[in-house]
């Protein structure tokens, strides 16, 4: 559970929008660290969650065992410790499986905790039966009366231990390190739910700080959490809910809580969380599209869509850079006769330099010089949309032919081994068209900037990058290592066919 924080828009603190504010793209960069660091913190405690009802479980089964031992009932058999041992191993890792299937694990929490203690009760009863009906079938010499007060001690020692937890995870995320500090836009039945949910469920990392409406009905409201105390509550604040608010809330986190709100509050909401870099949540709903990346979490049969950059942690950004400075570095040796070739052809065959450079825009809009084989003539615009059809007048005799086999893109070697771009990503756009960009098609900037991509492996790119945003959108909330080995080979396959 949440410590509510009390207070109206404008009581809190606003040294980290200071911060935010100086961060590029509006404080989408210091967001985004807040939102990892509480995304590792959930990931860690999800493990010791696992393990902590393992060893309940282990226990559970031992002690089992050995309340039958004391207490002199049946056959009285004895049995070797490791067998022991072993058997609470396996109801142990069993059980939690049984859990996983049943969504034990999700991180909301239910109303009044019901359901949680409802799927150890039905886990145990499962578990127990399973085991029964193994040792019957497999004729192992268990003790059956073993099983029955197993279904008693596992139980009880299970939802002791996730007591336990559920108080341990909420004296840890309460330091504030690791929770988000979330509006919720709409006062209704929707919004207190939510509330409810939110401020019971520690995992979730968002503790609720304001709730706002436009409704004059429902201002100034008191919400209350469902539960066996109503400790806090928050009134409900007049709207609208703009990026001001948000800074004054020192928000970073937006919930929609109705799935009614209109296609223009929700454009306007939009905005405001992006202006201050707080993700967005809202109930899916057919009137509201969005053009971004979606996510989707439940809390407590409620269903989220949650809009943020997709990004990846762990080893995937490592191994990227180094197969990207390997392979380049590879090529450039492998290819530099043919470099050179191309270069004095280039030279030969129409006025003006070998090699074209270019300012374009890299990852969070940092620029850089790409290169590329010149492929026009030397009078024609330096910064102009790109030919879209192989007889613009504009390319050369050479420049056609390089344009088709992708060969004037070689070049940019140079750039992957320097680490302006990577060998695979969205195609980096030049400043003139990026500042054309909607909040959509900035997100293309989040990532490496690269060579190679979904976008330019297929037929839309014959038309502008930004107009077919799906490619790039779809590559940063899937990408991994094997897909852009996967888009490489395609590349390789496909480049041949080129406008």
């Amino acid at each position: 559970m949440f410590t509510i924080l009390p207070g109206v828009p404008g009581a809190f603190e606003s040294a980290k929008d200071e911060d935010r504010m100086s961060e590029p793209f509006n404080g989408t960069m210091s967001a985004r660290r807040k939102r990892t660091s509480v995304e590792r913190l959930v990931r860690f405690m999800h493990g010791v969650e696992y393990l902590a009802d393992a060893v309940a479980v282990f226990f559970a089964v031992l002690l089992a065992y050995y309340f039958y031992r004391w207490a002199h009932l049946g056959r009285h058999a004895a049995y070797r410790p490791y067998g022991v041992y072993a058997l609470a191993f396996g109801a142990a890792m069993l059980f939690i499986m049984v859990l996983r299937l049943n969504g034990a694990y999700s991180r909301a929490t239910s109303l009044l905790r019901v359901r949680e203690t409802e799927r150890v009760l039905a886990a145990a009863v499962q578990l127990c039966f399973f085991a029964f009906a193994v040792s019957f079938w497999a004729d192992v010499h268990c003790p059956r009366l073993v099983f029955l007060f197993a279904l008693f001690f596992i139980p009880l020692l299970v939802l002791l231990e996730k007591h336990m937890m559920f108080y341990a995870t909420h004296a840890i995320y309460c330091d504030g390190l690791a929770t988000r500090r979330t509006v919720i836009y709409g006062g209704t039945l929707g919004g207190a739910r939510i509330f409810s949910v939110l401020v019971r469920s520690p995992k979730f990392g968002l503790v609720p700080v304001a709730i706002v409406d436009d409704n004059p009905e429902v201002i100034g409201a008191e919400i209350s959490e469902s539960g066996y105390s109503s400790k806090r509550s928050l009134k409900v604040t007049a709207g609208p809910l703009t990026a001001d608010l948000l800074r004054g809330c020192g928000a970073e986190a937006v919930v929609i809580s109705s799935p009614a709100v209109s296609p223009e509050t929700f454009a306007q909401i939009s905005v405001a969380a992006a202006e201050v870099g707080a993700t967005l949540s809202f109930v899916p709903h057919d009137s509201v599209l969005y053009g971004g990346m979606l996510s989707y979490w439940e809390a407590d049969g409620l269903i989220f869509a949650s809009v943020e950059e997709h990004h990846r942690g762990g080893l995937y950004p490592m191994c990227k850079r180094i197969f990207d400075f390997t392979a380049s570095l590879a090529l450039l040796l492998l290819l530099s006769p043919l470099l050179l070739l191309i270069g004095a052809i280039v030279r030969l065959t129409s006025p003006g330099p070998a090699f074209f450079r270019q300012e374009r825009v890299g990852r969070n809009g940092r620029r850089f010089s790409l290169f590329k084989f010149r492929t026009m003539d030397e009078t024609a615009p330096k910064y102009a949309f790109s030919p879209k059809t192989a007889t613009d007048p504009r390319i050369t005799r050479v420049g056609a032919f390089l344009r088709k086999t992708s060969l004037d893109e070689v070049p940019q070697l140079i750039n992957v081994l320097r680490g302006d771009m990577s060998l695979v990503g969205p195609r980096p756009e030049m400043p003139f068209i990026v500042e054309q960009y909607n909040s959509v098609q900035r997100q293309r900037l989040i990532v490496e900037q690269g060579i190679t991509g979904l976008w330019q492996i297929s037929a839309d790119r014959a038309r502008l990058i930004h107009e077919n945003i799906q490619y790039d959108l779809y590559y940063i909330q899937h990408r991994n290592f094997f897909m852009d080995i996967a888009i490489l080979l395609h590349t390789f396959f496909f480049a041949t066919r080129g406008v």
